[in-house]
Parts: C-alpha cells; structure tokens; sequence
C-alpha cells in the first residue's frame, strides 16, 4: 500500500493577532536586560534574545519602539543580561509590567561594569551596544559581551504560548 504524505494545515493570510499566536508555539528563554542610568537602574524583560557570533562575542535582542524603558537602557551605551531560571517567573512579571518598581526587594549585584545583576541568575553577560538596526516596531539591538559567568545550574525559565512553563526532565 502506498504511503501518502501528510497535507499541511491550510494557510491564510495571517492577521497581528494570528502572527502573534502562531510565534508563540516557539518556546523562548526569558532574561531580564538591565543598567544604570543617571537616574537609577533601569531593566525590562525581553523573550527575544539569540546568541550572534562567537568570534566576536555578539548577541542580539529586539526592543519594541514603544517601550518606555528602551531609551533610558539605549543611552547607557550598554547593559547586562541575566539569563532567568524557572524560579523567576514573578520577577519576569515586574520587568514585564509598565511603571512598576522593578529594583525594590530583590538582591542585586554589579558586574564588572557596574551593572545589576541577579546573583541567582542561571548566567549573566556584560554586553556594549554594538549596532541598532531599525525592524518594523522593533529596533534589532546587536551588542558585543565582554564578560559573563554561569552562576546557577537550575532549569530555564520558559515563555511559550503566552504562559512561562517549565521543562522536563
């Protein structure tokens, strides 16, 4: 008997809303981008984050234009990653949450380049704003890292589907 192939699900022209949905089928990790800024530290959550180049160290992230938080941590020249464990979802939330007192209550230490950091981050990277790149609402950000260290061996936190899950195993 001859084996069929399997037809794919009918595509459509996708709508911001469907474009949104289906993307988020791709899991993602979740870190938390922070500086200091003449006024006091400054950070936001960002899911769209990749490694670049090895030789140079780059990585990149995108930075939605709207957000309120992106001009301060753009004039730094400069920021930190922390890499979140599952045991950071509620912490993710702030970051993720306009106007909220994002430092207050946490433990924070400084990288090499003054930045805060979280100690029981999974890693972190001391990164230098390379390049900024316009792309549609978002601006591509490309940053070299100059330094960085694994800190914590715990599973990553997991955004997919709109929820932060674990994984298994």
């Amino acid at each position: 008997m001859p084996q069929t192939k399997p037809e794919p699900a009918p595509a459509h022209h996708l709508d911001q809303r469907s474009f949104r949905d289906l993307l988020g089928r791709f899991p993602t990790g979740v870190v938390l981008v922070t500086a200091e800024a003449a006024h006091g530290p400054v950070g936001m959550a960002v899911n769209s984050f990749v490694s670049v180049s090895l030789e140079p160290a780059l990585i990149a992230l995108c930075v939605g234009r709207s957000s309120t938080t992106w001009p301060s941590l753009r004039a730094t020249g400069g920021f930190a990653v922390s890499i979140l464990g599952d045991g950071h979802a509620e912490l993710c939330r702030l970051f993720a949450t306009q106007g909220a007192d994002r430092f207050s209550g946490g433990t924070w230490v400084r990288t090499p380049a003054g930045r805060p950091t979280l100690p029981d981050a999974l890693g972190w990277l001391d990164c230098d704003i390379s390049a900024i790149h316009p792309a549609g609402d978002h601006d591509l950000v490309v940053a070299s890292v100059d330094r960085g260290a694994v800190t914590e061996s715990s599973r990553p936190l997991v955004f997919h589907a709109g929820r932060f899950r674990g994984l298994a195993g």
